[in-house]
């Protein structure tokens, strides 16, 4: 997405980017709260604005054709979930191995409310060994942009109450399906 166009789409919409662009080259960053179709404009338009390049994940058929120049056109990685190595290591080894790389993953995983939030970004970064930024889409102030970049100590219930803290003020389009920060891990 150019950035004119981008600027242009978040004025016609009436969203605003905020905040800066991150400084660390290679990072997970968390999209929350995911609740609908549209967080992935919005998100790419604020990115495109502020000058980040993302990648996200998705599902090697996408990428055939005939929209597989388009996905990857928009920063689209295909990850084979067969593959003998798991998501989290394909995922990682690529951060490990790249000088730049922004890795969304949304940590819902579902645009439909949960108990927990999949744990893939956390043992990702652990992986990598690398921050995770908590990128943001408050619809009731129609504003996005990135947040801290979060370095993970190990102690899932202290890293999560960090995110907890983050995004309680952040509300999704339709807040009844967010899910809050919350791991499996924790209990």
């Amino acid at each position: 997405m150019t950035r004119t166009f981008a600027r242009l789409f978040l004025r016609l919409s009436g969203w605003q980017p905020e905040g800066n662009a991150p400084t660390c080259k290679r990072y997970v960053l968390i999209a929350s709260p995911h609740t609908s179709n549209w967080d992935l404009a919005y998100m790419l338009a604020i990115a495109s604005v502020l000058r980040v390049k993302i990648h996200w994940m998705g599902k090697h058929t996408l990428f055939r054709f005939p929209l597989g120049w388009l996905m990857r056109s928009v920063g689209g990685i295909a990850i084979d979930r067969r593959a003998q190595h798991g998501v989290v290591k394909q995922v990682a080894d690529r951060l490990k191995e790249a000088d730049e790389l922004v890795m969304v993953v949304p940590p819902e995983g579902t645009r439909r409310a949960s108990k927990y939030w999949k744990s893939g970004f956390y043992h990702i970064a652990r992986e990598a060994q690398v921050p995770v930024v908590c990128g943001f889409l408050d619809y009731r102030r129609k504003r996005g942009g990135f947040g801290p970049a979060i370095e993970l100590s190990g102690n899932v219930r202290a890293d999560m109450d960090r995110f907890r803290e983050f995004y309680a003020p952040i509300q999704g389009k339709f807040p009844q399906k967010a899910t809050p920060p919350r791991l499996r891990e924790e209990e």
